[in-house]
């Protein structure tokens, strides 16, 4: 087994009917640019009555794609990109919030989150997965985090706390579940070693064409130059 292999993230997700919830964090094969993307999937109704917005100020939040639809928005209704100061947050879930307000205490990425659990929906106890990039010197570093459960009672809380130094050409991919089931088996181990292309409409093609056609709902992608601060982004919605 080759632990340092970068893989295809296509070929990670394409015969995979139910990853869940995905980020990917990462630095172009050129150096050139950070790479962040986050795609949402979905099995029920409600999970699947929605939809990305990308604000005035930056900030990508989900949204019912039909109101008359929601059952209960307090899972599936939050923001998914944040930006405070030189920082990128991406998560899925409200503890987006959590660590935008624990940077402004100046409590920083991982203690911020010591506060937070996975999401109360037993029997799947969706882990939280979460990832901060920060911006200093024409280049970045990033963290990931996935709070998930012990046992299949829910019973304790185990924390992974992840610290990357950005290299060119590569990410790491972190999603929710395994694969589907019932229950959906949570993600097990660190996060994926993927590919990172020069080319942002190559990577989102990539990663919205090999999603599971029936499951998967939305993908939000942004470059960002790292010299000039520049964006790019690309916002697809399956509900239009």
């Amino acid at each position: 087994m080759n632990v340092y292999k970068i893989n295809d993230i296509g070929a990670l997700i394409k015969d995979n009917s139910y990853v869940g919830r995905g980020i990917v964090i990462g630095k172009s094969a050129d150096g050139k640019k950070a790479a962040v993307a986050y795609f949402i999937m979905g099995r029920s109704e409600n999970s699947r009555n929605r939809v990305f917005r990308e604000k005035k100020n930056g900030d990508v939040i989900t949204a019912p794609f039909d109101e008359s639809k929601v059952k209960d928005p307090s899972l599936i209704i939050y923001a998914a990109i944040r930006c405070y100061e030189n920082k990128l947050i991406v998560t899925n879930g409200d503890q987006t919030d959590t660590i935008y307000e624990g940077l402004r205490e100046g409590k920083g990425f991982f203690k911020s989150l010591k506060s937070r659990a996975f999401e109360p929906d037993a029997p799947n106890f969706t882990p939280r997965i979460s990832g901060m990039l920060t911006f200093k010197d024409s280049d970045f570093s990033y963290k990931m985090s996935i709070l998930k459960s012990a046992d299949e009672k829910g019973t304790a809380c185990n924390r992974y706390l992840f610290d990357y130094t950005a290299v060119a050409g590569m990410g790491h991919f972190l999603h929710t579940y395994e694969c589907d089931g019932d229950p959906v088996p949570t993600f097990q181990g660190e996060p994926e070693r993927v590919q990172i292309p020069d080319d942002i409409d190559v990577f989102a093609n990539t990663l919205w064409e090999n999603l599971n056609e029936s499951n998967k709902i939305s993908l939000y992608v942004r470059y960002i130059d790292l010299k000039t601060g520049k964006e790019e982004n690309r916002l697809i919605n399956k509900n239009k």
